[in-house]
């Protein structure tokens, strides 16, 4: 495409794609605090102060007492030294920090180009949205946070499972205004788009769940493949006595939650290959250019993903979720869901 065809500059087109890519690394940094145990070492948020970490011994020492009074310290963690503190509020620092930065990067060149002209009512009112949905997340974060600071150890399941759908909602909307930027769309007739929106709306179904599987650490629970510690369907689902409520909220002291949880990850993660096999050999050899590029990048990456939470199950050692292939399914999950959303808006009517 030529110069000429785009109707914002090459500096805001990278401007988006920097975003993006802050973004996932913002839910990336998110997935290590949490399988690191991380997320709760920093007990509260100072906007300013909380930019500078703790640059002396005192410090150090002041900020591990904050930690000591908190349940996860005092039911988990109460044989901690110094050093390994420093490990985990390492970990929460940088994804705080990382936060910081996206804001700064965003909004200033935001502010820039809103007021030289550069962007135009209808990208400012999309970027806005973009805006909204990122305070939101940051929102649900720190009540995610406050959730695992009294009484329990661990921050609520769907707490977590709010922050990361806000957070891949923003991604979402992100991507649609970098598909519009760019000028994706080619007009594909010859390819089912109503297909492609079951398999977004599976894909992100399978996200909600994700995020329920992280804060129950389900995978702990069943770390076997294919079958789940034996059995195709766990017995404590077989049962009906066990389909009640309280046997979902109270997930800690239960089986019944993991073990629904991860049934489930796993059934939508079959039907997510099965479906995405059919596009990809069913309309393949019909697309051209931008559509088969992104076709290419999606089946790749559903098989990478079902080989990484494979491996990660059948890798899970006594309490612990390996982090690099834990990380690692959480990112290429996500870029199979923004390469689909890339796809669809490839197969549209391109937009002025």
């Amino acid at each position: 495409m030529k110069k000429s065809d785009y109707l914002y500059s090459r500096t805001v087109r990278i401007w988006l794609i920097i975003g993006l890519v802050m973004l996932l690394g913002q839910v990336i940094l998110g997935g290590i605090t949490r399988l690191t145990g991380s997320g709760l070492s920093i007990t509260k948020w100072d906007v300013v102060t909380g930019v500078i970490p703790p640059m002396t011994e005192q410090d150090w020492l002041k900020e591990f007492d904050l930690y000591k009074e908190t349940p996860q310290y005092q039911k988990i963690n109460s044989a901690f030294d110094l050093n390994e503190f420093k490990y985990i509020y390492f970990w929460e620092f940088f994804h705080r920090f990382w936060v910081r930065a996206l804001g700064l990067i965003f909004l200033f060149p935001f502010l820039y180009f809103v007021f030289s002209k550069k962007i135009d009512g209808k990208l400012v009112k999309r970027l806005g949205l973009v805006i909204l949905l990122t305070l939101l997340t940051a929102s649900a974060g720190w009540i995610m946070v406050q959730s695992g600071l009294v009484n329990r150890p661990w921050v609520n399941a769907y707490k977590l499972t709010l922050h990361f759908i806000l957070a891949s909602l923003t991604i979402s909307a992100l991507v649609w205004i970098i598909a519009d930027v760019y000028r994706f769309g080619e007009d594909a007739k010859n390819v089912s788009k109503k297909f492609v929106q079951w398999l977004i709306g599976i894909t992100f179904l399978q996200l909600i769940f994700a995020g329920m599987m992280s804060g129950m650490k389900a995978g702990l629970y069943y770390p076997t493949w294919p079958d789940m510690n034996g059995q195709i369907i766990p017995n404590v689902l077989l049962e009906i006595g066990n389909w009640k409520l309280e046997n979902l909220t109270n997930y800690d002291s239960y089986l019944f939650a993991p073990a629904l949880i991860q049934f489930i990850h796993r059934a939508i993660a079959y039907l997510l290959l099965i479906l995405t096999f059919i596009l990809f050999f069913k309309y393949r050899s019909k697309l051209t250019d931008t559509p088969l590029h992104w076709i290419w990048i999606v089946f790749i990456l559903i098989n990478i993903q079902v080989l990484l939470g494979i491996f990660t199950l059948l890798n899970i050692k006594g309490a612990a979720i390996p982090l690099f292939l834990g990380v690692s399914h959480q990112l290429v999950g996500l870029l199979f869901f923004i390469g689909l959303l890339f796809f669809y808006f490839s197969l549209r009517k391109n937009r002025a």
